[in-house]
């Protein structure tokens, strides 16, 4: 089953090192940059990707939606922010989305609705290291162990993880 990843697209290019100076530069070159490392990233992964970003900083003659190098960008309408976009996107598509922003009020509003939550830096480290390791021909079962190491102790139900935190880390187990 293919994850639905929704990206504030501002937030990760200013949280982002590499993104930050080509959004100085012009607005444009960063979010050219972001989708493209993001195309990356699901040709190795497989996972249908959607940016949203503010539309006043939108290109001229742009629809609100567009669809580059397999990515899904949208743009809010004029009135609306991406806030308001990424949210009603989570609402609708509940635990079948990953929610990647490192705003708190997105955050909460998209962890209340039963979506995966990563941090945009986190998400970042995370597009790098599936793209290194693609580069180097790394499969799904050449990577590290998920930490389970076999064991003679006993695990009861006192040491399980809510319901909702493991399906959010069996989520980021898969990015």
């Amino acid at each position: 089953m293919s994850m639905h990843i929704i990206i504030d697209g501002y937030n990760l290019i200013r949280q982002s090192r590499s993104l930050r100076r080509k959004d100085r530069d012009d607005i444009q070159l960063g979010r050219e940059a972001l989708t493209k490392q993001l195309a990356a990233y699901k040709k190795i992964r497989g996972h249908r990707i959607t940016a949203v970003f503010d539309g006043g900083n939108a290109p001229n003659l742009s629809q609100q939606r567009d669809r580059v190098r397999g990515i899904e960008v949208v743009y809010s309408r004029s009135g609306e922010t991406a806030d308001a976009v990424i949210k009603r996107m989570a609402k609708k598509a509940r635990e079948k989305a990953l929610v990647v922003s490192s705003d708190r009020e997105i955050v909460d509003y998209a962890a209340a609705r039963g979506c995966a939550i990563v941090s945009s830096p986190e998400f970042e480290e995370r597009i790098e290291m599936a793209v290194l390791m693609g580069e180097k021909g790394l499969g799904e079962s050449d990577r590290e162990s998920d930490g389970w190491k076999p064991t003679t102790q006993k695990k009861g139900p006192r040491r399980r993880l809510p319901k909702r935190q493991r399906r959010n880390k069996r989520k980021l187990r898969k990015l």
